[in-house]
């Protein structure tokens, strides 16, 4: 039996277990099963690993994207540059780590931004799905502002974002937990009254497909997308990296 699975603290959100168990009955993969593990400190991959010696993959979530880092023994080049890894294949007890997220991120920013391509965005959070979002921005040449409530994590704060912020930034992606299941009705704090058909906005969270944050977002015109798309290619990025040359 092929064994994966995701670790994070909380799991209740995830979709990952669900994902996976419809892809093994639609291809047919009886000798393959995922798992959902809740770590309460990302050092407990390591007993985690010692009790299943068989686990062959794991996708990490929040909060582990960065803290997962000192316990693996090699990343991709992606990884490396990026700082944050949300995929490990194992192999004969050695962990690597990837970063599958910068695919979701590409596809599903290149379905939005197909119309046009945007001046400046502003990307809200400096965690680990951040720090992907910025890699990605970063190859494709657009600027960005770091949006943080720690001034020493951005080039501003919540409190800096105004009209004038707003109007320069086109693009706004939301690279936080906020508005994540169960805290449905919660969103980043906008200025939302600012949003136009002018704006794009791409929400990482996918439970709830619709955040309030994306809602907020089209009720002013602004072309819309959340995380599922995200999910579905970060996950086949992942089964296929697990699986190249066993």
């Amino acid at each position: 039996m092929r064994r994966y699975g995701l670790i994070g603290k909380p799991l209740a959100h995830s979709f990952s277990q669900r994902y996976f168990e419809r892809k093994f009955a639609r291809k047919h993969i009886a000798d393959a099963e995922y798992r959902l593990y809740e770590l309460a400190d990302a050092a407990d991959v390591e007993e985690l690993l010692s009790s299943r010696p068989d686990l062959c993959g794991l996708n990490v979530t929040i909060p582990y994207k960065q803290a997962i880092l000192p316990y693996l023994d090699s990343l991709s080049s992606e990884a490396e540059a990026i700082g944050a890894v949300n995929c490990i294949d194992i192999r004969h007890g050695r962990m690597t780590g990837y970063n599958t997220d910068i695919e979701g991120i590409r596809s599903t920013l290149a379905a939005l931004t197909a119309a046009r391509m945007p001046q400046a965005a502003l990307v809200l959070g400096s965690g680990g799905a951040s720090q992907a979002v910025q890699f990605v921005l970063a190859q494709w040449a657009i600027p960005y502002s770091l949006v943080s409530r720690d001034v020493a994590k951005g080039n501003m704060t919540y409190a800096d974002i105004d009209a004038g912020v707003m109007r320069s930034h086109d693009l706004i992606i939301n690279a936080t937990p906020v508005g994540m299941w169960p805290s449905v009705d919660e969103a980043p704090r906008l200025p939302y009254d600012c949003l136009s058909p002018d704006h794009i906005v791409f929400d990482l969270i996918y439970n709830p497909e619709q955040t309030s944050f994306m809602r907020l977002a089209a009720e002013r015109g602004a072309a819309v997308a959340g995380g599922m798309e995200m999910l579905a290619v970060q996950a086949e990025a992942s089964w296929r990296i697990w699986n190249s040359g066993r």
